[in-house]
């Protein structure tokens, strides 16, 4: 494990796969990116509900602490997790969050007519990849992340700390983590979706169209964690629940054991690799999505045993 700062700002806490072990990650063990480097906001820093809504409120943490608490197991994963042969670096893990549901919180200033869109702007700020913004901004569709969010204020049990976007963050499972703003300053109910640098310029891809579309739901993905006493271990997940891992060795297939889905987290798979050779994990999904073998973002994992 290890941190650093580079060129642009970027703060990187990143874990090789075998340390990934446990069902759910240990902060220590757990990835930290921040584009701009690691502001430090106030520990009573409150998030400002505006927009379209019925009045604008101001709510502070103990706000939050003091709606409904919901606690929630998921993956975390940033879009830009690797999983090319070689690569050491695994930028997921699975987490247990806790705070208040988003429509708990914008309940609090109310929903107003008209309102599709939730803008969250997050406290960094900076020059990123050589452009500058003054704010972190992610646009989402209110209908798909109301009832799904959290604004979060807990994390593994501990007090949400700065580098995990203390002390507000919204976390939404099954989005990748670059919708799950830290540092949370508003909230924003619109009706249109806003330009800006972190919504339309950057984390975005292709669609079926060939349009850009934001980068949102997760994709399906494996990784191979660690082998004991001839067993392979890794997880698997996705936006919906993983239905089948396939590993082979040698390109053989091989059985294999895939614990059942657990709401958003990810879930384990176990395989027996006898003597060993190159291992291959490919997950499919309830949507009938399965990995690609190669030239993806989340590309087949291969292990050497």
């Amino acid at each position: 494990m290890r941190a650093r700062m580079d060129t642009v700002g970027t703060v990187r806490r990143l874990v090789p796969p075998e340390r990934l072990t446990s069902r759910v990650t240990a902060l220590e063990d757990a990835f930290v990116i921040g584009h701009f480097g690691l502001p430090a906001p106030r520990p009573d820093r409150p998030v400002v509900v505006t927009g379209l809504v019925d009045r604008a409120v101001t709510v502070t943490p103990d706000d939050v602490r003091a709606l409904p608490t919901h606690r929630v197991e998921s993956v975390h994963e940033c879009f830009g997790n690797p999983l090319a042969p070689g690569e050491w670096v695994r930028r997921a893990a699975n987490l247990v969050w806790t705070g208040a549901r988003l429509r708990d919180v914008l309940d609090l200033a109310g929903i107003g007519d008209g309102a599709s869109s939730l803008w969250a702007r997050g406290a960094d700020h900076g020059e990123f990849g050589g452009a500058s913004s003054p704010d972190y901004l992610k646009d989402l569709p209110l209908d798909a992340v109301l009832d799904r969010a959290l604004v979060a204020h807990t994390c593994n049990g501990v007090r949400l700390p700065t580098e995990r976007g203390g002390p507000l963050r919204l976390v939404v499972p099954g989005f990748f983590g670059t919708n799950s703003v830290k540092w949370l300053t508003e909230l924003t109910l619109a009706d249109h979706r806003p330009e800006h640098l972190f919504t339309t310029r950057l984390y975005v891809r292709p669609g079926p169209d060939g349009r850009s579309v934001p980068v949102r739901e997760l994709d399906v993905t494996s990784v191979l964690t660690r082998v004991a006493d001839g067993v392979v271990h890794g997880w698997a997940w996705s936006s919906v629940p993983v239905t089948r891992v396939a590993v082979t060795v040698d390109g053989a297939p091989v059985a294999v054991e895939l614990d059942r889905a657990r709401g958003r987290a990810w879930q384990g798979f176990r395989a027996r690799v006898g003597a060993g050779g190159t291992v291959v994990a490919r997950a499919t999904d309830a949507l009938g999505r399965t990995q690609p073998t190669s030239g993806a973002r989340n590309a087949v994992h291969r292990l050497r045993v």
